[in-house]
Parts: structure tokens; sequence; C-alpha cells
């Protein structure tokens, strides 16, 4: 009987169409844990890179040097480095240009930080969705395996003329096991979305607020330089 009802046993003798399921469920199980290691360590990454940037930006080094070190390393740099960089490019590119109206200057430079931020907040939310869609689909997939297994045993069950507990519980025990996987395919989905959720909300507020501190930094250079041209 313990042989019998192993899961090893239910899942090779489950019906086509539950085996199908299961098959299913657990390639999307493999990925969805492929893509949790992805981002938790690009997240790590992420972190990584914007708190040695930041350390840089309040050091006391000059924009200007800055600039020059985030344009040369632009691969290993971080989403906050990208952002600076794009601000700052801007900007020059204005200047150059001899546009000297505060107003133009540092509208241009928190364009370009904004459409800067957006590409990097895409980039960090990326398999996220994949992750909501594993949690939210899964167990509805091991619930279609586990109906269809159910009603494949009592069909089965039909052409017997005595039915009793050991001839219901195989086949019903064949089907649940569709569920199970669904679930243990959704659970670590949905546990890892929450948390990379929070985390990306917070890398967000960090990108938005260091984009505000740069636009006012620049907005007082610039601001004094023009006093000091008049």
């Amino acid at each position: 009987m313990n042989q019998d009802m192993s899961i090893l046993h239910l899942v090779l003798n489950a019906s086509v169409v539950v085996q199908f399921v299961m098959l299913i469920l657990i390639g999307v199980s493999i990925s969805s844990w492929a893509a949790i290691f992805r981002k938790l360590f690009a997240l790590k990454r992420v972190k990584a890179l914007n708190d040695r940037f930041e350390r840089e930006f309040w050091s006391g080094t000059s924009m200007n040097d800055l600039y020059s070190a985030a344009a040369q390393n632009s691969r290993d740099s971080g989403p906050m480095e990208r952002i600076f960089a794009s601000g700052m490019r801007e900007f020059k590119k204005l200047h150059e240009k001899r546009i000297t109206d505060v107003s133009t200057l540092m509208e241009g430079a928190r364009r370009a930080m904004r459409a800067s931020f957006q590409r990097e907040m895409d980039v960090v939310e990326t398999n996220l969705s994949f992750l909501a869609s594993v949690g939210s689909v899964s167990p509805y997939v091991g619930l279609f395996g586990t109906v269809w297994g159910i009603m494949h045993a009592f069909t089965g069950l039909a052409a017997l003329q005595t039915v009793t507990l050991a001839t219901v519980a195989p086949g019903i025990a064949e089907a649940l096991v569709a569920t199970a996987i669904g679930l243990f395919a959704a659970i670590p989905a949905v546990v890892a979305y929450n948390r990379f959720a929070r985390d990306i909300d917070r890398i967000a507020i960090r990108l938005e607020t260091f984009t505000e501190e740069f636009s006012n930094i620049l907005q007082r250079n610039v601001s004094a330089q023009s006093a000091s041209g008049q």
C-alpha cells in the first residue's frame, strides 16, 4: 500500500492530461526559481552600486569628475549613477548652446533624469510580472488537473459493481497531486514577488530622492554662477 500510494507512483499512473499539467507546473516552478535567484542577485547588485556612487557623490568629488567617471564606466555603473550622468549630459548640452535661463537648464536636466529613471525602473522590474503570473495562475492550473483527474477516476469507477474507499482513493490522490504541485509553484513566487516589490519600491524612492537632491544642487550652482556673472 505504501509503495502504491507513493508520490512517484501516483504521478506515473495519472492520466495523460494530469501528467501534462504536472509537467507544465514543474517547468513553471523551475523557471520561477531561476527568476527568483536572478532577481535576488540583480537587486543586491543594484543596491551595492547605488551605495558606492552615493558615497562618492557626497564625498565632495566635483560633478565634472563624477560625470567623467560615469561616462567611462557606463557598463559597470548603477541606476543612480546613470541617472546622474543623464542629468549632467543634458545640462552640459544646454550649457554649451549658451542657454543661461535657469528654468530652461533645470527643466532639461530634470526631464532627462525622469526619462532615465523610468528606463532604470523598467530594468529593475524585469521578471516581476512573471512571478505575479505564476503566483496567481499556478493554483488554478493545478486545480484544473485535479478536476480532470477526479473526472477521469470516477469515469473509470462507473463500470465497477462495488466501489470502496480502496478503489476510489488512488484516483483522487493522483488528481490531488496536481494541486499540490500548483501550490508548490505558486507559494514561493508570491512570497518572492512581495519581497521584491517592497525592495523595488525602496529603490524607486531612493532614486527619486537623489534626483531631487541633485536637481537642487544643480540649481544652486547655476544660480550662484548667474549671480557672480552679473
